[in-house]
C-alpha cells in the first residue's frame, strides 16, 4: 500500500469507527469475562478486583489466601464415615448381642424384621445403611420423636450388633427390571436423576444405602417428600435431595408403587 492510500485509509471514517468499534468491543468483553462475571459470584475467593482477574486467568484457588473461614453448614450434617467393614466385619457374638438388643424394636419392625405397618422392614439390609440410620437418629441429623428416645442410650458397639442382627435376616426376593418403571431402570438423565436401581436395589446397592424392596409404600412416599422438602437433611451430599426435588409426583408414585410390590 503506498503512503498515500495509507494516509487515506486512516482518514477514513469508516475505517475509525469499525477500528474504534472493534477496541471497545474488546474492552468491554474484557470486563465482563474478568471482571464483572467473577465478581458476580458468591464466592470469598472470587471477591475484589484482584480475586477477580486472578480467578477469570485460571490461577490455582490454592494460590489466593481465603480472607473469611468457609461458612458452617445450615444444618447439621452426619458424622458417619462409610467404609465396608461396616458391611461385611460382624464381630463374633455380635449377631446374637443384635438380636436380645432387638426385641424391643419387634413392635414395630416386626420379630424377623418384616414390619406389617407402615414403617420400614429391616430384614437383610445392609449393616451399614442400618447403623448409619441409628448414629443420625440418636444425632439428631434424621428427626424422628419415635426413634431418638430409642437409641439415645445405645453405645457404637450396640448399634453395631443390631446393625448385624438384621443383616443377617433374610432378605426380601428383588424384583427383575422387567417391570421396572423408567425412574427405576434408566432414572431422568436429562433432570440430573439417576436411576433408583442403581442405588436402591433392582441394579445393586450402594453402601449405606437402604435396600428398599418391600418397603411400606407409605413410608417410601413419606420419604420422598422429606427429602424433597428438605424436612429429611441426613443424606450424604444432598444426594437424595436433589434427586426427590427434580422428581415428578408420578415419578415418586411409580417408585412407591414398584418397590412396595413385593411386600409380603
Amino acid at each position: 500500500m503506498s503512503p498515500g492510500s495509507r494516509r487515506a485509509l486512516l482518514r477514513s471514517r469508516w475505517f475509525t469507527v469499525s477500528v474504534g468499534g472493534t477496541f471497545a468491543l474488546l474492552v468491554f468483553s474484557v470486563f465482563v469475562g474478568f471482571v464483572w462475571l467473577p465478581s458476580a459470584q458468591n464466592d470469598a475467593l472470587f471477591k475484589g478486583l484482584w480475586n477477580a482477574f486472578c480467578g477469570a486467568a485460571g490461577v490455582p484457588k490454592g494460590w489466593l489466601v481465603p480472607t473469611a473461614p468457609p461458612p458452617p453448614p445450615s444444618h447439621p450434617t452426619s458424622a458417619v464415615v462409610l467404609t465396608p467393614d461396616l458391611d461385611n466385619r460382624a464381630a463374633d457374638g455380635s449377631v446374637g448381642r443384635g438380636g436380645t438388643l432387638a426385641l424391643k424394636c419387634t413392635m414395630c419392625h416386626g420379630t424377623r424384621g418384616v414390619s406389617s405397618a407402615d414403617i420400614p422392614s429391616l430384614a437383610g439390609e445392609g449393616a451399614a445403611a442400618v447403623f448409619k440410620q441409628l448414629k443420625d437418629f440418636q444425632a439428631g441429623i434424621r428427626i424422628s420423636a419415635v426413634m431418638r428416645p430409642l437409641v439415645m442410650d445405645l453405645s457404637d458397639q450396640d448399634m453395631r450388633d443390631l446393625s448385624a442382627f438384621y443383616a443377617s435376616l433374610p432378605a426380601p426376593a428383588s424384583r427383575d427390571l422387567a417391570s421396572a418403571p423408567d425412574i427405576i431402570a434408566v432414572g431422568a438423565p436429562m433432570r440430573n436423576i439417576p436411576p433408583c436401581g442403581a442405588c436402591h436395589g433392582a441394579m445393586t446397592t450402594k453402601l449405606g444405602t437402604p435396600g428398599l424392596d418391600a418397603q411400606p409404600r407409605a413410608y417410601l412416599k413419606a420419604q420422598l417428600a422429606a427429602f424433597a422438602h428438605g424436612t429429611r437433611q441426613n443424606d450424604i451430599s444432598g444426594q437424595m435431595r436433589n434427586v426427590a426435588r427434580n422428581m415428578t409426583e408420578a415419578e415418586m408414585d411409580a417408585a412407591a408403587d414398584y418397590y412396595a410390590g413385593i411386600r409380603p
